[in-house]
């Protein structure tokens, strides 16, 4: 008979709940990881990880097309194979699934297929097998796209799951949502050649972003081919003869658009339904459970972390929340994720990476405190590296507390944007102050360097301005 009593259960084996599972068995416990579909969760079949499978095709595409300026010849000629792009994209996110699966056979954890919802104190039951008793259970059952009612998903409209596996490469596309999800789908169409219009709602597109950030990322998609409109809402859709007809509402104006295929990215909400919540303590607010900073909920012995947590949506949150979760249950010493010190990437082209304050919300810190900021910035156009990689467009951008030197903010837009932001995240986690990376030693020539010059022109020493 199989074991049906552990130390820990996980519900949701995303990016939060399998690397949960994975720590509680290093600390020694008996763990059972529930996922009523693929391992790796929305993250790895269906997010993070094939979209950046397609993006990297768009990005080998683009090379192709630009070769003959690094005196490649012949590669200009290179034309995008959707199928083959896709298919691609699916084994990547297939091979790292079956490797998510030896992890959890390693480990000897034990992996129920099936739906769970809690049935009181410590117990789960299972849709599909023996129920389970556990003395601590974590929620990590994720989110999924918010659905707008004016665009009903279907052959037309689609969705993640329909933009990422697509039937055919639209002639025209509109994508409503202008946050990182939205943006690398605009991204990676218009590098295919479609036609792209890019929308949202609120006055910037990546409005979670620095706005002088995000006003370059617009600028840079602009130049692209991508239209953009700000400030615009869909009020209604229908069909038309092969493609989609949407009333747009911008600024108080109504305007149609004709377009082949919709793309919908407005946003997740969490998973939360069919969890048995409401037979517990466990508190929900705007589609999302309601934890303390160690992932506790208001029901003893259970816990939540990742997306059905609440912002912000990301797979390394969702990683380190189950980590410091789980250790906080075996008793090792754990501290609240602090999330000014998560970074945050969108992989569109150019990619935009950030960590931290926005200037904008620095100045208010320091409106509120009497303190003084600093902001240094140093574009790539004065990189050795960057010109010689062609790839000289693109800022760093720093934000320092002048009195005591703490990086209160980091934000940079370049086609490598998300690895050098790291940088950024180690000196913050190690609370490094401008004097600590004003004499970091940068290796040259590499495209970290800017991060280096980006301090130094915070107080006024920059070197290559």
């Amino acid at each position: 008979m199989s074991k049906t009593e552990f130390d820990l259960a996980v519900v949701g084996g995303g990016p939060g709940g399998y690397v949960a599972a994975l720590r509680a068995a290093q600390l020694g416990m008996s763990v059972a990881l529930v996922e009523r579909a693929e391992l790796g969760g929305i993250c790895l079949n269906w997010g993070c990880i094939p979209t950046k499978a397609l993006l990297h095709s768009a990005a080998v595409l683009r090379a192709c097309r630009e070769a003959s300026g690094y005196g490649v010849t012949g590669a200009d000629a290179a034309r995008p194979d959707l199928a083959a792009m896709v298919a691609r994209s699916r084994a990547v996110a297939g091979r790292l699934g079956q490797g998510v699966a030896h992890l959890m056979k390693k480990n000897g954890i034990a992996v129920f297929r099936a739906s769970a919802r809690l049935d009181g104190a410590g117990r789960l039951a299972l849709d599909a097998g023996p129920a389970l008793s556990a003395s601590h259970i974590v929620l990590a059952t994720g989110a999924r796209a918010r659905e707008l009612p004016a665009l009903p998903a279907g052959e037309r409209i689609w969705y993640y799951r329909q933009a990422l596996a697509p039937d055919i490469q639209p002639r025209s596309l509109l994508v409503v949502g202008a946050g990182a999800i939205g943006v690398e789908f605009a991204s990676f169409y218009r590098a295919l050649g479609v036609d792209v219009t890019l929308i949202d709602m609120t006055p910037e597109i990546l409005p979670q972003e620095d706005a002088e950030i995000a006003a370059l990322a617009r600028k840079s998609f602009e130049k692209q081919g991508i239209r953009v409109l700000t400030g615009c809402a869909v009020a209604s859709s229908s069909p038309s003869h092969d493609g989609v007809r949407v009333v747009l509402r911008q600024q108080g104006r109504q305007r149609e658009l004709e377009t082949h295929r919709v793309i919908v990215a407005a946003g997740i909400v969490g998973n939360v339904e069919n969890l048995g919540l409401e037979t517990t303590r466990v508190r929900v607010g705007q589609t999302h459970i309601m934890t303390d900073g160690l992932c506790r909920t208001d029901e003893p012995g259970v816990y939540a972390i990742g997306d059905v947590a609440g912002a912000p949506w990301l797979a390394h949150k969702a990683s380190h929340e189950g980590v410091l979760c789980v250790e906080a249950i075996a008793g090792m010493p754990a501290h609240p994720l602090d999330p000014l010190r998560i970074p945050a990437c969108t992989y569109s082209h150019p990619q935009v990476a950030s960590i931290g304050m926005t200037e904008a919300r620095a100045r208010e810190h320091a409106a509120r405190t009497g303190a003084e900021i600093r902001v240094g910035r140093f574009g790539f156009a004065g990189n050795g590296k960057a010109i010689a990689m062609g790839e000289d467009q693109g800022l760093v951008k720093t934000v320092f507390d002048a009195n005591s030197g703490e990086l209160l903010g980091a934000h940079i837009v370049h086609p490598e944007a998300s690895e050098l932001i790291t940088g950024y995240g180690v000196a913050s986690a190690l609370e490094a102050t401008e004097e600590d990376l004003m004499h970091t030693v940068f290796a040259h020539p590499t495209l970290s360097e800017t991060l280096h010059e980006s301090v130094l022109a915070a107080f006024g020493r920059a070197l290559h301005a």
